[in-house]
């Protein structure tokens, strides 16, 4: 919880950095977010490259758990075609919107690059939400649901952020199953992202 809270801090002093231009910068034609994703990119590769027992221990998961990350996605992109009925964006960008799965920092980016600021913002705002409900919820989920809902709920966040609260409410025979689903999740957000984008 504490750290979705220091990222929910810094989207506000940012807000409020751009509102009274604290920091002179002008978001037209620049690369710079462009650069901070390759970056971001890097980093997830890094993470995955050092984890040498990662292969192995997914080598090891059944076919109903290697189908969970479908399962996420299918949910998430129906919820958010359902979504776009209410309100006035499209349903390719609500779609979008979705295909973040709570990994904000890389959807945000390329829906702003593509689709402007604004709806790049509310990429954000509702990435940024999907992880704090499931940092408080998923013990309940996990209580009524089971363990593979409360992974599901976590999207693209089961592999670094929520993974300690997945393990201590399931258990860590669950640990490679939310890793996985979370790496699987982690790469499909830009191809997800950009065909919706592109529609």
């Amino acid at each position: 919880m504490k750290g979705s809270l220091v990222i929910v801090g810094f989207f506000v002093l940012g807000c409020l950095a751009g509102i009274w231009n604290w920091i002179p910068y002008n978001p037209e034609g620049s690369s710079l977010s462009k650069y901070i994703l390759y970056l971001l990119m890097f980093c997830v590769g890094i993470t995955l490259g050092n984890d040498k027992t990662l292969i192995a221990q997914l080598r090891k998961l059944n076919l109903r758990l290697i189908l969970l990350p479908v399962m996420t996605i299918a949910g998430t992109l129906t919820g958010s075609l359902v979504v776009s009925i209410l309100i006035h964006y499209s349903w390719s960008e609500s779609m979008a919107v979705g295909s973040g799965f709570a990994y904000y920092s890389l959807s945000s980016i390329f829906i702003s690059e593509l689709k402007g600021i604004e709806l790049g913002t509310i990429a954000l705002l509702c990435n940024v939400m999907r992880e704090i409900f499931a940092l408080l919820f998923i013990p309940v989920i996990y209580r009524w649901f089971g363990p593979l809902a409360a992974i599901s709920v976590g999207g693209a966040t089961t592999f670094d952020t929520t993974l300690p609260i997945i393990t201590r409410c399931a258990g860590k025979e669950y640990a490679v199953v939310s890793i996985y689903h979370g790496c699987v999740l982690d790469f499909s957000v830009p191809v997800l992202v950009t065909l919706f984008c592109s529609i």
